[in-house]
């Protein structure tokens, strides 16, 4: 017979998510949160981290976030701008293999490793050859394919679109150069590429709320940052019919979910959730 108790688990999840909603009016801590963030970016405290043994740029926080958001869309292919020294696509490529081995170990089969099905693509204007090294001799470098090149430059355009035909669930990450025009140029290109239900992230819109003068060897700053460019290609996707690669029109939503629940994110605004419209046929 059925039971009259409610799922533990399914109890659980209401209970955390009432929990994060009650974040949104904690505006002293809000506050503090921010004025930590501030302190440790200028301590240049993102650096103090690593994906499997490649330096990461990014707060632990936002790292959780991710592995949340990927194990939730269970995309097949990450895009992501912006290389470095690799922690970033060695940390998808690692959650995607742990995706291919929960499919296979759910279907009774047996996980080739030389044949992985999910792959990341990573691109940056400058690939440093010591990085490149250390990203192809690393155990996960058979997941990862990586473009030189600049992320608005039609041609890698053309490169990550004919890419991404091949797979069906997308989710793009986008953290690369974050002044204004750049990030809007690289929401116009590869936002159209995000799934029906996947995320296109855009880091770094903490930009938005710092001091003018936080960034003084940087162009980017309040005004000209990932955020401003966030919010302009929002207004444009509102005004304008555009759609997907899918043929499907386009529109995103601030998960503000998953913002709220971090308090400490250099992403505010940037957890960009693609969803499906009333209308969603092209025109």
């Amino acid at each position: 017979m059925p039971s009259d108790k409610p799922d533990a688990a399914a109890q659980f999840r209401e209970e955390v998510q009432q929990t994060i909603k009650g974040y949104s009016n904690e505006t002293d801590w809000q506050k503090l949160s921010h004025d930590w963030i501030m302190q440790a970016l200028a301590k240049r405290y993102v650096y103090n981290f690593s994906s499997l043994g490649r330096p990461i740029i990014q707060l632990p926080t936002d790292m959780v976030a991710f592995q949340e958001i990927v194990w939730d869309v269970k995309p097949d292919l990450i895009i992501e701008t912006g290389i470095a020294h690799g922690g970033s696509l060695i940390q998808s490529a690692s959650l995607l293999a742990m995706l291919d081995y929960c499919d296979a170990v759910e279907a009774g089969v047996m996980l080739d490793p030389k044949s992985p099905i999910r792959r990341v693509l990573g691109i940056d204007i400058d690939i440093r050859a010591h990085n490149l090294k250390a990203i192809k001799d690393h155990p996960m470098s058979g997941r990862i394919d990586m473009i030189e090149g600049s992320s608005i430059d039609s041609s890698v355009i053309k490169q990550v679109t004919d890419v991404a035909a091949s797979y069906s669930r997308v989710l793009v990450s986008l953290d690369s150069n974050h002044t204004h025009d750049h990030v809007l140029a690289e929401l116009e290109a590869y936002a159209p590429l995000t799934s029906i239900g996947s995320y296109c992230l855009v880091f770094d819109t903490i930009v938005e709320d710092m001091p003018e003068d936080f960034y003084p060897d940087r162009p980017w700053h309040p005004g000209n940052s990932p955020k401003s460019a966030v919010f302009e290609y929002l207004k444009k996707l509102e005004s304008e019919k555009i759609t997907g690669s899918d043929g499907k029109r386009l529109q995103f939503e601030n998960d503000h979910m998953v913002e709220d629940k971090l308090f400490f994110s250099v992403t505010p605004d940037g957890f960009l959730k693609r969803v499906q419209t009333k209308n969603s046929a092209s025109g």
